[in-house]
Formats: C-alpha cells, structure tokens, sequence
C-alpha cells in the first residue's frame, strides 16, 4: 500500500495543531476524562515523518536514476544505476512496511482524541456538575396524588412491557392503541415544524440570531451503517463501542441515533457554501445496549433497548456553528413549549460532554410521579471535529479554500421519553389523559379514555 494512502485521510484533530497545542489538548482530554498518550502519539508522530521524509526522498533518488538511465548510452553504466535502483527498490519495500505498521498505530491513537472543549464549557467530572441554565413553566400541579406513567398506560392499554419481555426480553415494550397513534401525530407535527421556514423567522428574530431560515430536509435514513461511518461519526472510542450493536460478520452498525448515519452522507464530498447549512430532520428506529445503566430505570420505556426517535442534524459554515447550535436549541425549546410540558435547559460539563462534542445542552421534562425533571432532549456542537474524520468540506469563496464543514445535532423528539412526559403531566384524576392541543389535530380527539 503506498503512503500517500495514509496521508490523504482526514481524521480527528488535525495533528499539527496538536503538535504545536500540546497543553491545551492535554488539558482537553484530561476534562473529558479521556485517556490518551499524547506524549506517545507525539513520538510516533515524529517517527512517522521522518519515514515519509526518507520515502519522500527515496522517490527523489529513483526519479533522478530513471533520468540518468535514458542519458547514459554506456550499457554497463546503466546496469549499475539499474542495480542501484533495484537495492533501492528494496528499501523502499521496508518503509512502505515500517509506514504502514506506523499508521495504524498513529490513527488508533488519534482516534482516540476526542473534541475538544470550548472555554466556557464548565469543567466538572460527571452529571452532577452540569449547570442549569433556565427553567420553563411551572411544574405540573394535581389535586390528586399524580400516578406513574406505566401504571396509567397499562391500565389504558398504551404500552405492554410484560409481552414485549416474554417475545424480546427486558427493556422492550409494545405501543398500542391511541399510545401507536400518538407516535404519528408527533412525526408530523415535527416534520410540518421543521419545513416551515415561517415558524424559523420568529425564532430568529426573538433569539437575535444570525442564522439562516433554511427548513429542514425530511430523511428517513439506513438504521445500519458501515464500521467506516461509525468510526467517522466518532462515538466508538472511550468505551462508546460497548453501547453499540455490533455485526462483525457483516461489518455493520444498528444506530443509536439517526444522526449516526445523516452525518456520513456526504463522506468525502465537497459541498457548495450556498447550500450551507444544510439541515435535515430524521425519522429513525435506534438500538442501545444501555451497558452503563445497569439497575438504572429498568421497568417501563425509559430506558430501552429499541426506540424511535426524531433527529435534528445541521451542516454548516465554520464561523456559524455557535449561532446554529443555539439555533438547534430554541427549536428544541419551541417544540416542548407548544406541548406545554414544563422542562429546564441543562449545560453540559466537560466530564459529561461525549466524545465528539465541544459543547452540549440537555433538556429535562418534568415528571410529577417522580417529582424532579428527566432528559428528553441532547443537543450538541461537534465542531469540525466529525468533518475531519468523514472528510466532508466546503469551498470557502471568500478565503478561495476548502474549510471542514461543523456539524451539529439536536433531538426533536425521542418518542417514548415525550410520550411519558406527555402521560404524566396530561394525567387525569379519572385515570384518563389529555391530549396536547398542539397534537389534536393530528389525531381526531382530545383525550385517551379507559375502554371499559
């Protein structure tokens, strides 16, 4: 395999800003708790150039005795410079070796050097130092004792987890009834939200933002993607893999998420700065192992192994990425409010960042049954960090350059967390449960009532 191979591939952070930020990228990983040999990678670094540097030279050398070869006319002379190039043939044989070894080493390394943190990330270990940043509505007030989602939905006959135990085993469950119902109607009232420029302007204008009105693209994309894609989208290292469905016969991924397999369509493209951003809103199934909840929510569909989910994913200009992540976020904020549901809007830590992100929010729902707001929604920055990896770009006009696209996502809606926060702040005295008017239309009536 020649050389040139491993040096035209875009990946992680870019190793000459490493090399010349060793502090910062320390302090970087050491935020994200990410364990990572930077002083290793630097050595090996520094190894690998100097064998590209001999190759490099060695190519240099040949090409000047091909020259001298069809200059000679001695016929002896040009076996000696024949031999020579043969000697050098082999040596070059071994660096082409040594290259290769060398890389693999230095990109498993790389690979593990997660995105940055910007500055103003708060610095803490884990969740318990991440930083609430607002809240909206008041919390859900009963004259009644407020029930639990699934003793509701169990006795209306909204979701089985018992069966879904019995067919799949635990953390599955089934959707039925008007619950099956309610799913649609919060897919197209996304989808209707989300190609509507108009509802945009109004964001923009009452955020004061500085970003386009472009409406998202609706995709319905793969729910497998290749070892390549994942490895790209970068949410394999730091024990991410464990989360993951893996089919190493067919070198394939389940996704987690729809953003797993939107970031990779434009794998190695050049996309058109006019074009940019370039949203999409997808509609996918995912699958979790959840290896790191182990006792955590284990009844109900909190926590499961199978969910649908609406995903919010966002290609954009290097300098625009700060405004379309707050951008990505008011969505989010929008959508929660027109279904009423009291929430509070959550910064991220850098211990609890991820992998790819530089920065992140998180929206939590109020959930009366539990007195206390749970996740609904993630919201991240990934800065150029999954571009590099992909080697998706675009031309700068100004600048007459190519510049990694950034690249962010946002959750619409993970369908069965909203329908629990839905159940319990809608929850009747009677047992029965309100339909958010925002949804009504969607479905033809207003309230799920016992059959009985």
């Amino acid at each position: 395999m020649r050389f040139e191979i491993f040096l035209n591939k875009a990946i992680m952070l870019d190793i000459k800003f490493i090399r010349e930020n060793i502090d910062k990228v320390k302090k970087g990983c050491q935020a994200k708790q990410a364990k990572v040999e930077i002083d290793t990678l630097l050595d090996i670094d520094k190894k690998r150039r100097e064998i590209i540097q001999a190759i490099e030279d060695m190519r240099a050398q040949k090409n000047q005795a091909s020259k001298e070869i069809q200059k000679t006319e001695n016929l002896e002379e040009k076996n000696k410079i024949i031999q020579k190039m043969r000697e050098k043939d082999s040596d070059n044989d071994k660096l082409n070796r040594e290259i290769k070894e060398i890389d693999e080493e230095f990109n498993n390394l790389m690979l593990q050097i997660p995105n940055l943190p910007f500055d103003d990330v708060p610095a803490g270990k884990n969740e318990k130092e991440n930083v609430i940043l607002r809240k909206w509505g008041e919390p859900t007030k009963f004259i009644f004792q407020p029930k639990n989602y699934l003793e509701i939905a169990e006795k209306l006959d909204l979701i089985d987890v018992k069966r879904a135990a019995k067919v799949s085993g635990s953390r599955f469950g089934y959707l039925k009834n008007e619950a099956a119902l309610l799913e649609f109607a919060l897919i197209n009232f996304v989808f209707y939200f989300l190609t509507n420029s108009k509802e945009f302007k109004k964001i923009i204008q009452e955020k004061k933002l500085n970003v386009s009105a472009n409406p998202f693209i609706p995709v319905i994309p793969p729910v497998m993607i290749s070892e390549k894609a994942m490895e790209g989208m970068g949410h394999l290292a730091n024990a991410g893999e464990q989360e993951t469905y893996h089919f190493e016969k067919d070198k394939l991924y389940f996704v987690g998420t729809s953003e797993q397999s939107i970031g990779p369509m434009y794998m190695d493209e050049i996309l058109q700065e006019k074009d940019l951003p370039c949203r999409y809103i997808g509609f996918s199934t995912c699958f979790r192992r959840e290896a790191g909840s182990y006792g955590k929510d284990t009844k109900g569909i909190l926590r499961v192994h199978h969910f649908d989910k609406l995903e919010m994913f966002s290609f954009c200009q290097t300098e625009k990425s700060t405004e379309e992540h707050q951008f990505i976020l008011a969505i989010e904020e929008k959508l929660m409010q027109l279904l009423k549901i009291p929430y509070q809007v959550v910064q991220m830590c850098t211990g609890d960042l991820g992998m790819p992100a530089a920065a992140k929010y998180d929206i939590e729902a109020w959930l009366p049954s539990e007195n206390c707001y749970r996740e609904t929604h993630s919201c991240s920055n990934c800065t150029d960090f999954q571009a590099r990896r992909l080697n998706i770009r675009y031309r700068n006009k100004l600048a007459d350059k190519l510049n990694f696209v950034h690249t962010l996502n946002g959750t619409a809606f993970a369908i069965g967390r909203i329908l629990i926060a839905i159940i319990e702040n809608y929850q009747q005295k009677d047992g029965s449960i309100l339909i958010p008017k925002i949804l009504q239309k969607y479905l033809g009536f207003g309230k799920i009532k016992d059959k009985k």
